[in-house]
């Protein structure tokens, strides 16, 4: 794949604003996906990864994983083959969150949205455009995507945080806020991944269907 331009997008908005836009208007309207990433260019993984990220933090143990994880790890897979924006299936394409959920989010996140956006900008993009970079995102999120999707518990809410910052770091166009990601993300995979065996189990779960 062709490593994605390095170029800047104007950095009209920031997260937070992004997320008040959507949440204005009818609260019980769906909205899209794809109207959702319009417009957004480089910043559209992060917006996709900050929307697929909201159910992991439905306090029902296992449904929240069961639908955040495959999202997430879809997007993994887009980043570590270098893809310039994302690409959804139709279907996925017209499905989206309602306004509500988007304001619950929003609400949820606002003390910590209001105090990162005062310290992250757009810098070390090289961490971001990159296409080493791209594979190691892609890579990360990938394993935190299994192993959300995995029944480990009192995990959703942790792993949930962690794809934010990975999230926030795409949206803001913050190569450093990218690498404190990758940091927090291998010792996610390294504690409740590789010494738990989960990762292991997941795997040998998985050769046995193929096999």
């Amino acid at each position: 794949m062709t490593q994605r331009a390095s170029h800047e997008q104007p950095h009209e908005a920031g997260t937070r604003a992004l997320l008040d836009g959507f949440a204005e208007g009818d609260p019980n309207e769906q909205l899209r996906m794809s109207d959702v990433l319009h417009g957004l260019g480089d910043r559209s993984f992060g917006m996709l990864l900050f929307v697929s990220t909201i159910p992991a933090f439905i306090p029902i143990p296992g449904l929240g994983g069961a639908i955040s994880g495959p999202l997430v790890i879809l997007i993994g897979v887009q980043q570590l083959f270098g893809m310039r924006e994302p690409w959804l299936p139709g279907f996925l394409a017209r499905l989206g969150p309602h306004r509500h959920a988007m304001v619950r989010f929003r609400d949820l996140l606002a003390p910590w949205l209001t105090r990162l956006e005062k310290l992250v900008r757009p810098r070390a993009t090289i961490l971001l455009d990159h296409r080493l970079a791209d594979f190691f995102t892609g890579l990360l999120l990938i394993l935190l995507g299994v192993l959300l999707s995995l029944p480990i518990p009192f995990t959703n809410f942790l792993f949930g945080a962690l794809l934010v910052v990975f999230a926030l770091a795409l949206l803001e166009r913050d190569g450093y806020l990218m690498g404190i990601a990758w940091a927090a993300g291998v010792v996610a995979i390294g504690v409740f991944g590789v010494l738990s065996g989960s990762l292991a189990a997941a795997a040998a779960r998985w050769i046995d269907m193929v096999m």
